[in-house]
């Protein structure tokens, strides 16, 4: 059994989706005592954008790849070998202007890989990175019901993993958090009872 956690929040200890994963990794340390738990924190070890090198890294066989995509290819490639290897993948995931923070973006361009995580069969695509359990810590300032401000946080969380075969993904929010410090402390509250119900 293996747990990865992810944090993208720049928000420090003020950040709520970092607060929530913090409790989700409890809860499951909880159950599954033997696991094995990685933390990756993305704003603290920040992941590059992908250049020209790291993309074909990322999508070129290792024996089309020339020295700059050699050179890059194992630190390219932990990152997607840490999550295919894991059973259990919290993603912190705060809102910045109604999508996710860039580092966040930056460590799913490493998953997105084609004959690895996805394929395109008769047309049409096919997720080969099933088998593990996604839970997202959704983290946001404002209310998005339907009819509200455009929201591609989730939406694009959902889509994306889906797409590489994992449709499932569970989301525990906290949302309204800009709303006041009652408002925030209520949201909060009922997010941790959400996490001890999954």
């Amino acid at each position: 059994m293996q747990i990865l956690r992810i944090d993208s929040a720049s928000t420090g200890e003020s950040s709520v989706s970092r607060e929530l994963t913090q409790a989700i990794l409890d809860h499951f340390r909880a159950v599954h005592p033997e696991a094995t738990v990685i933390e990756r924190d993305l704003v603290a070890d920040p992941l590059p954008h992908i250049d020209e090198a790291r993309t074909g890294a990322i999508r070129q066989p290792p024996e089309a790849h020339d020295a700059a995509m050699a050179e890059v290819f194992p630190a390219e490639r932990a990152v997607l070998d840490e999550f295919l290897a894991s059973d259990i993948v919290i993603v912190g995931a705060p809102m910045y202007n109604f999508t996710i923070p860039s580092q966040l973006k930056s460590w799913i361009d490493r998953l997105g890989v084609p004959r690895v995580t996805f394929a395109y069969e008769d047309g049409a695509p096919k997720g080969l990175a099933g088998g593990r359990r996604v839970i997202v810590a959704s983290a946001r300032g404002g209310a998005y019901e339907m009819g509200g401000p455009a929201e591609h946080q989730e939406s694009y969380l959902r889509d994306f993993f889906a797409f590489i075969g994992l449709p499932d993904v569970e989301f525990i929010r906290a949302e309204k958090t800009g709303f006041g410090p009652d408002v925030r402390a209520q949201a909060i509250e009922d997010a941790k009872a959400a996490i001890a119900e999954l």
